[in-house]
């Protein structure tokens, strides 16, 4: 009865959810223009923002910020405030989302705890307040302090980073705040480069600066960005606000655990850009000392170049050879003491799993996901574009790029992403077209959409599945690999020439 609940569910968005993304969009209006000079619209939009969260523990501090920015006093702890606001608008958004999500698929999700003595907006680390104009490397958000950042090593255990290493960071956030998008040119769009650079030194800080590394690259092929007709101002104001938040100071996953079991997997979902690709494969723990089964997450990723593509970016990630070869072989994975954080993601370490029994994508899911337990959503992972939880459909027909759940779904289609689906696996829209069965993360981007993970389909009268791990040791489709060989083995040359500049 999956499909009557989902029905339900893509019959209508929550109550008040319109009108609190109504509320970011005129924040991100402000933001295009920029907060140099706040017009009538931008004040009222600010006002607004901080209206709905005057009753909230951030209320007083998004006020404040909100009047201060208005008569044109930009501080850095006044942009933290309201990128705090707006982020937590966002996160009512996708609670409200997730919960009728979790209501329809009988999921019990484990409820957010935040590490003993983890930092609060209102308590910085050490018992030092900090404030002052970012320029000084002092924040009164979030925790801040001159001394440095405590972030998580890849075990769970805090680690110090320099603060002066976040304060490029929050400088150009600034910046951007202050001339807005539509002031954005090339010499502002690479002037974090400095600052990228410096953080991608520090493991623990490296998701901010890709983050940010995304951001100005984006920024750089708009520029100038006054000469675009149409920008993507939501997905420019997501990051500016996430960069901003992360640039705090504070832990903001909490400790790990170590975990020991049996990892089923269910699917991977590729990301893939110019100078990153990362393979987020999701899965179900069963825990060596019994208990419920828990849905986990856990990623790798590796550098490219644009011209790394297809099949073959999945050779960048060949550190990884226990984990890719379960991927692409269908196999289970038994783990020891592998860190798991809060919000349900695994820190990969391939040294402490090894491949286990033949085990099917299709049966994990259909035998385990109906009582497993989802993993808490992390404050700054609460929002609706970050929602992928997965889910089984069979017996539903495909008409024109959604599936069709009718009659069992009272006539209600779920879209289908297939702008998703990577270049680098064998799951193609015909193959999704034919299926009548898929494994997909259920995802939230104006409307719910379903993005394929693996199909089953029946293919000139034969069963077919496809996953889009299974290349992940190397293209099995005989035209794909005679492709790649009278293309030849483009991460070998590359890599064969960097080895001879580097000899020079």
């Amino acid at each position: 009865m999956l499909d009557v609940q989902l029905g339900e569910v893509l019959a209508g968005g929550p109550e008040g959810a319109d009108e609190a993304l109504d509320l970011v969009a005129g924040f991100d209006d402000a933001l295009t223009l920029g907060l140099a000079r706040v017009g009538e619209d931008a004040a009222a939009a600010l006002s607004a923002l901080a209206g709905a969260l005057a009753a909230s523990p951030i209320g007083d501090r998004v006020s404040e910020a909100a009047d201060k920015v208005a008569t044109g006093s930009i501080a850095g702890e006044h942009l933290a405030a309201l990128a705090g606001g707006r982020a937590a608008l966002c996160g009512a958004v996708h609670d409200a989302l997730l919960g009728r999500l979790d209501t329809a698929l009988g999921r019990p999700r484990t409820p957010w705890n935040p590490a003993p003595g983890a930092p609060r907006p209102d308590r910085p680390l050490g018992g030092q307040a900090a404030s002052g104009d970012p320029r000084d490397g002092q924040e009164a958000r979030s925790g801040d302090s001159p001394g440095g950042q405590e972030a998580g090593s890849g075990d769970g255990v805090p680690v110090q980073v320099p603060g002066h290493l976040l304060d490029g960071c929050r400088m150009w956030l600034r910046e951007l705040a202050i001339v807005g998008w539509r002031g954005v040119d090339h010499d502002l769009a690479g002037a974090a480069d400095q600052a990228i650079e410096a953080l991608l030194a520090v493991p623990e800080l490296r998701g901010l600066a890709v983050l940010l590394d995304g951001l100005a690259a984006e920024l750089r092929a708009s520029s100038p960005v006054a000469t675009m007709d149409r920008l993507p101002a939501r997905r420019w104001a997501d990051l500016w606000t996430r960069g901003l938040l992360l640039a705090q100071r504070g832990p903001w996953h909490g400790g790990a655990e170590p975990v020991s079991g049996r990892l089923l997997i269910l699917g991977a979902d590729v990301h893939e850009h110019a100078t990153v690709v990362r393979a987020q494969v999701h899965g179900v723990l069963e825990p060596t000392r019994g208990g419920q089964a828990r849905l986990v997450r856990t990623s790798v990723a590796a550098a490219k170049v644009d011209t790394i593509v297809g099949p073959a970016v999945w050779r960048l990630m060949g550190a990884h050879p226990v984990l890719l070869g379960a991927l692409a072989g269908h196999r289970s994975l038994e783990i020891t003491d592998m860190p798991l954080l809060p919000g349900g993601d695994l820190v990969w370490h391939d040294d402490r799993a090894a491949a286990g029994e033949p085990a099917d994508p299709f049966t994990t899911a259909r035998v385990a996901l109906p009582g497993v337990s989802a993993p808490a959503v992390p404050p700054l992972d609460r929002h609706p574009v970050r929602i992928a939880e997965p889910v089984l459909l069979e017996g539903y027909s495909v008409v024109d790029g959604s599936l069709d759940l009718s009659p069992a779904g009272g006539g209600h289609a779920l879209p289908l992403g297939l702008d998703r689906l990577p270049r680098g696996g064998p799951l193609t829209p015909e193959l999704v077209a034919a299926s009548s069965a898929c494994i997909g993360l259920m995802r939230w981007d104006g409307r719910w959409v379903l993005q394929p993970l693996a199909v089953q389909a029946t293919v000139k009268k034969k069963p077919v599945a496809a996953h889009n791990g299974d290349w992940a040791m190397g293209p099995t489709d005989p035209k794909v690999v005679k492709a790649e060989a009278k293309a030849g083995d483009v991460v070998a040359v590359l890599r064969e020439r960097a080895g001879r500049l580097l000899r020079k």
